[in-house]
């Protein structure tokens, strides 16, 4: 029970989360490689391609209802990113940095033989995202966030604001060496699927899979540490829609202010009153109406 000290308390909210019945089946599993080491990710769809990037804790399945509506127009992936699910477990710490992550996003997107791709990112899947679009501005079409601040304002309010950092509790806690030892596949489906029996054992099954310790890895390797300083970030080149659930309770909606100032095309910020750090299962069908719509609004 340690472990609930640590997750912020967005993680307890009890909402359903919408379960496609059709979906497992008409998906098919891929398997990309970058550098001997493999990568999964499900696919459904033909047509532009879109890349889903999850965050903690979590695999694949956070698209399911992404994957379901949005397959009806689009080639869309949703990959388990390294140490997770059926994705390879590297046990080096090194393994799992910032640049290394985005490099398994590029293999993904070159398995599936195409020259760019819509990236789609959350939580961690969202700072993979953010620095995918500046590491390879020509394979990022289009750029859509959920509940991840663009990486300069994060290192802003945790520098500044007394509230991001006491929201970053649970992420100091995390980079701690024994943290892995503290948390269990079980408890993390617990919270994950918020209540839901049934959802619960997906999410078990997946994290007995997965490596606990290379979930702390991207805290370890990548989250900021004190003590927190300002950093710059370059700037982005292409389209980007942002989604923030404003009950986040871990990332604080003021790292929001100014991302306008660092996007060189058309940014849309869309804010759910009634959203968590979830927003793609507390309100799939506004997400996915949204992109639809933004995407096509932003054809070349």
């Amino acid at each position: 029970m340690k472990y609930f000290m640590y997750i912020p308390l967005l993680l307890l909210g009890l909402s359903t989360w919408a379960v496609p019945n059709d979906l497992d089946k008409s998906l098919s599993d891929e398997f990309a490689h970058n550098n001997g080491t493999k990568i999964h990710y499900v696919a459904k769809g033909q047509g532009d391609l879109i890349v889903f990037i999850h965050g903690f804790p979590d695999f694949w399945y956070s698209w399911r209802n992404q994957l379901n509506s949005l397959s009806k127009d689009f080639r869309v992936v949703a990959v388990d990113t390294r140490g997770y699910n059926k994705s390879d477990k590297p046990k080096e710490q090194s393994q799992y940095h910032m640049s290394v992550l985005v490099e398994d996003i590029k293999t993904v997107i070159s398995h599936e033989k195409r020259a760019k791709a819509i990236i789609v990112g959350h939580d961690w899947g969202g700072m993979i995202a953010w620095h995918f679009a500046t590491q390879y501005p020509t394979m990022t079409d289009k750029l859509i966030i959920l509940n991840l601040p663009y990486p300069k304002n994060l290192s802003r309010e945790l520098t500044h604001n007394p509230i991001q950092q006491k929201n970053a509790a649970y992420a100091r806690r995390f980079q701690e060496s024994d943290s892995h030892k503290v948390i269990s596949a079980e408890a993390l489906a617990a919270v994950a699927a918020r209540g839901d029996l049934g959802l619960s054992k997906i999410y078990a099954k997946a994290f007995n899979r997965s490596s606990l310790e290379a979930m702390m890895f991207y805290y370890r390797e990548n989250f900021p540490k004190v003590p927190y300083v300002d950093i710059d970030f370059p700037k982005i080149s292409m389209p980007v829609l942002q989604f923030h659930g404003l009950e986040d309770t871990a990332l604080h909606s003021d790292g929001l202010t100014g991302t306008w100032n660092e996007v060189l095309k058309d940014y849309t910020l869309v804010t759910l009153s009634d959203s968590g750090h979830w927003p793609h299962l507390d309100a799939p069908e506004k997400i996915n109406e949204t992109i639809r719509w933004w995407v096509k609004m932003r054809q070349d």
